[in-house]
């Protein structure tokens, strides 16, 4: 049986999404706390994490850019995180915070699958269009219930290596470490989703347009 053609996102395309992001989401933060603990400490650190996430709002609202929801509640989350690094005078409480709101992201992940709900369905529709016919393919119900599954230990995986890391090297060491573990498992693992997402298709006769 051959399905309708299902439009993929070409790589370069997510890539030019995903990179500004990553660098404004994720590494920068980072940059900008180590630099400021190097020149001005423990609190001035805190200050300027808080600071980078508010800026980059501030940006969005000068230039009349939507700021994206997702946004205000990492300005509000990283502003908690900093109340309680002030509160314990502590780098790994800080960094440890967010690992727990991952950890339990995981079991909602775990739990999507138990309910036939799988949460990687519902994120790649965010993205793509699949038929229904083809939604409703058994060899599709597990794809997603197995890649959903994935990424439930991908998570689990990040949050317990930066957990450990956080409780057991210098922050230095720590913000290294961490930082290339969890880059190499989730570019594996987002590698290995792309691969076996064309395989599926394939196996369903299903061109991609």
């Amino acid at each position: 049986m051959n399905h309708p053609a299902v439009t993929l996102p070409r790589l370069t395309s997510l890539a030019r999404q995903a990179i500004p992001r990553l660098l404004e989401g994720v590494v920068a933060p980072l940059a900008v706390f180590y630099a400021a603990l190097a020149v001005l400490g423990l609190t001035g650190a805190l200050i300027a994490a808080v600071s980078w996430v508010y800026l980059g709002v501030a940006w969005r609202l000068v230039r009349g850019v939507r700021v994206p929801a997702t946004m205000f509640l990492a300005a509000i989350a990283v502003t908690i995180r900093a109340l309680v690094g002030f509160w314990t005078g502590s780098w790994v409480v800080y960094f440890i915070q967010p690992e727990l709101g991952t950890i339990c992201i995981s079991m909602a992940f775990l739990a999507s699958v138990r309910l036939n709900r799988p949460l990687v369905q519902k994120l790649t529709l965010d993205y793509i269009h699949l038929p229904s016919a083809v939604l409703k393919h058994e060899r599709m119900r597990r794809f997603f219930a197995r890649i959903t599954l994935l990424w439930a230990f991908v998570l689990l995986a990040n949050s317990t290596v930066s957990i450990w890391l956080a409780l057991h090297e210098s922050l230095g060491t720590f913000m290294l470490l961490r930082t290339s573990a969890v880059a190499v498992i989730s570019g594996c693992a987002i590698a290995f989703s792309i691969l076996a997402f064309k395989r599926v298709l394939g196996r369903l006769h299903v061109t991609p347009a």
